[in-house]
Formats: C-alpha cells, structure tokens, sequence
C-alpha cells in the first residue's frame, strides 16, 4: 500500500511526471530502432516501461498510449522493424498532448531515453553509435546542456579516428550511468562488461581528498549505498560540514549519486549539475562535482 508522502507527491506531480515519462518512451523507441531491428530483449524492456507506468493509466492520453503498446506487443507473432515504427508512430500522433516540459527538457528526456533504447538488449552496435552522433547533430540547440555536450565530447574522441574498438566499453560504461535496464540480466551483464572501466567520468571533478570542514555540500541523484538524504545531511554535520540542498557559489562539493536508477531525469538531477557548471563558468565559483563514493572514501566507509 502507498503511503501518504507517495500520494502526496503524485497528486501535485502527476502530470510532469506522465510527461517526462512519455519523452523517455519516445526516446526508448527511437534507441531501439537506431540499428534497424528488434530483438526478444527490446520488446521485454518496452513491455517493462508499460508495467511500470500502470499507475499513470488513469486518464487519457497515457492509458491510450500504454494499452495500444501492449496490443501491439501482444498481437505481433513476429516481432519486427514494423512492430516498433508502429509505436513511434503512436508517439507522434501523441507528443503535442506532452507539453508540460520546454523543447530543450523535452529533448535531453528523449536523450536518456535514447541511451536506454540503444542499451535495452545490452549491445552497442556500430550502427546504434552512429545514429546516436546522427541524432545529437540534428539537436545542436542542446549544446550548452549537460549532459548532451559531455556525450558529444566523448563520441567526437571515440569517432575522430573512424573506428571502435575497446572505446566501446567506455561508451557502455559512460551510457549506464544514466540509465537503468529493467532486465536485470541485461542490467547485471552491462555492469559487469564495465566494472573495470573508470567511473569518474569527465562531468565529475578530479579531487584528491574531499575536505569535510567548513565545506558546504549538496546532493543530487539517489544514493548508491541506499543511505537517505537525512543520514547523509548528520554524517556531514557531524563532520563539521554543511549541507545546504540548493546549488550556490557557496556550494564547494556538489556530490552526484547513483545516476543510474529509475528515478534518473536530466530535467530534475541534471539541473543541480547544470546550474553548478553555469555558476562555475559565468561567476567564476568553484564547485566540485564529485562522486558520492569520494564521499564515503574520505570517510572510509
């Protein structure tokens, strides 16, 4: 049974919340068709996003987008390029009733969807990079936003020598930490392909030591270790921190959780790391985005 901070929440976020998730299914749907095919995996994530979403089936247009999904997952006996232009075709005839985010939040959801569609069978395919680049070229009014402008920087490096060899795990591993596969197979074999492939990925700041005292700390994402806000906010008093969960130039420590879960949007916990880039670059702070597991190494716990 839900409780009332759930009812609560959903009651004054249900229609950003139904929209974000309809940009992300636009975005699963265009990913899965980048390499001109559909597999038993792809079609398992798309019949998982619709089981996810039955909350929001209580009113139109999403129990109409949700239900035709599962009748044309159900009725196709040979599932196949046909069955998923089907849907992106059930997209387009609904986008215009999605407004509630502007074009720009619109599109960077539609990226993260993308990134989960290109994933969702746990490959990375050639094809699928380039209709990746193909797409973030047609969409250069998202350049000044993260995390479209590190996603091209990387692919530029991967691609300036016309060919893909080990990058590809960087790729993958880059992909999933913005992204969560239902399947947990799928999900078990991404994260085991790039154990070895660094984290610190080049939207986090290279820190040698992360100084607690007299610092002030924000968060953003979900905590990896399962450690809720309230615990994480003691452990940096008790510290001699400060938490403070806006983002300001007197911000020294913006700490970035587990990217990588279903809660993920570049709309909600996109926007701290944004704002903390623009405060860097336009008023000259110097907020640190880190990791949260440099958090806890300093701690070492």
């Amino acid at each position: 049974m839900e409780n009332l901070e759930d009812l609560g929440y959903r009651r004054y976020t249900s229609k950003a919340v139904a929209h974000k998730a309809f940009n992300t299914l636009c975005g699963i749907v265009e990913g899965i068709a980048m390499d001109n095919k559909i597999n038993d995996n792809e079609i398992r994530e798309l019949e998982s996003w619709c089981e996810n979403h039955q909350h929001l089936m209580h009113s139109n247009p999403f129990r109409d987008v949700i239900s035709n999904i599962q009748s044309l997952l159900t009725d196709s006996d040979d599932f196949c390029l046909e069955t998923i232009e089907d849907i992106k075709w059930l997209c387009e005839i609904h986008k215009d009733e999605f407004s509630y985010y502007k074009t720009f939040s619109s599109d960077l959801q539609i990226l993260n969807g993308i990134l989960h569609g290109i994933m969702a069978d746990g490959e990375l395919l050639d094809s699928e990079i380039y209709s990746l680049a193909n797409w973030l070229e047609n969409n250069q009014h998202l350049s000044t936003y993260f995390p479209y402008d590190k996603i091209v920087n990387i692919l530029s490096e991967v691609l300036e020598d016309s060919k893909i060899d080990e990058e590809r795990l960087l790729l993958k591993s880059y992909f999933n930490d913005f992204i969560f596969i239902n399947n947990e197979d799928i999900q078990t074999q991404i994260d085991s392909e790039t154990k070895e492939v660094s984290s610190n990925h080049s939207y986090y700041s290279k820190v040698l030591k992360v100084e607690i005292i007299e610092n002030q700390f924000s968060f953003t994402g979900k905590s990896s270790r399962n450690v809720s806000r309230d615990k994480i906010i003691e452990i940096i008093n008790e510290h001699g921190g400060k938490y403070v969960d806006g983002v300001s130039p007197k911000t020294k420590y913006l700490m970035v959780g587990d990217m990588g879960n279903p809660a993920w949007a570049f709309a909600s916990y996109g926007r701290k790391i944004e704002k903390a880039k623009n405060l860097n670059n336009i008023k000259s702070a110097e907020i640190l985005i880190i990791h949260e597991d440099d958090f806890w190494k300093e701690l070492d716990l």
